[in-house]
């Protein structure tokens, strides 16, 4: 959403389920979405993308990334948030790219760099206040799933690392 609203003009989500696809295109703005464990993503890709990637917000890593970055323009970029295949497995932060994938990168130039929230402490005010606007005029929607009480911590956190929240995953703990 913030990136149809910063002048991305098509905005492709992907998903692991038809109904979080169903939401990024009906509620949130998105222009497509792809379930990535429905299809083939590399093709679904090619059809909603027909230019190419130019900024990929990767939150997932492994597979999917690769996907995506096969597809990536000249020049473009990778924004990492997250990498959450790879979170279990022994490897750093942010996990090395297959020797394929690190190929592309380099001759297309494309940019990966970790977005860290620290570094923009500067901007936070400011950011704060914008999000809040587009909150209030409509033009930014907030899903959450909320679980009540501390005791279902864990429950939610296993849902949420398993896929099951739509949106931010909130444990509300009443007083």
């Amino acid at each position: 959403q913030i990136g149809r609203l910063e002048g991305c003009s098509r905005v492709v989500g992907i998903a692991g389920t038809d109904e979080k696809c169903s939401i990024l295109v009906q509620e949130m703005g998105f222009d497509a979405a792809i379930n990535y464990k429905k299809g083939n993503v590399a093709e679904q890709l090619r059809e909603f993308c027909p230019g190419g990637v130019d900024v990929y917000f990767d939150n997932v890593g492994g597979d999917i990334s690769d996907t995506v970055i096969s597809q990536m323009n000249q020049n473009s970029h990778i924004i990492l948030c997250g990498q959450i295949s790879q979170y279990n497995k022994d490897v750093p932060y942010p996990p090395p790219l297959s020797p394929d994938i690190e190929k592309i990168q380099k001759e297309r130039n494309i940019t990966r760099e970790r977005f860290l929230v620290l570094n923009y402490m500067d901007k936070q005010e400011a950011c704060v206040l914008q999000l809040c606007q587009w909150i209030q005029e409509g033009k930014l929607k907030v899903r959450e799933t909320v679980v009540e009480g501390l005791a279902n911590i864990g429950a939610a956190f296993q849902s949420m690392m398993s896929g099951g929240n739509i949106g931010k995953q909130i444990v509300s703990v009443s007083k």
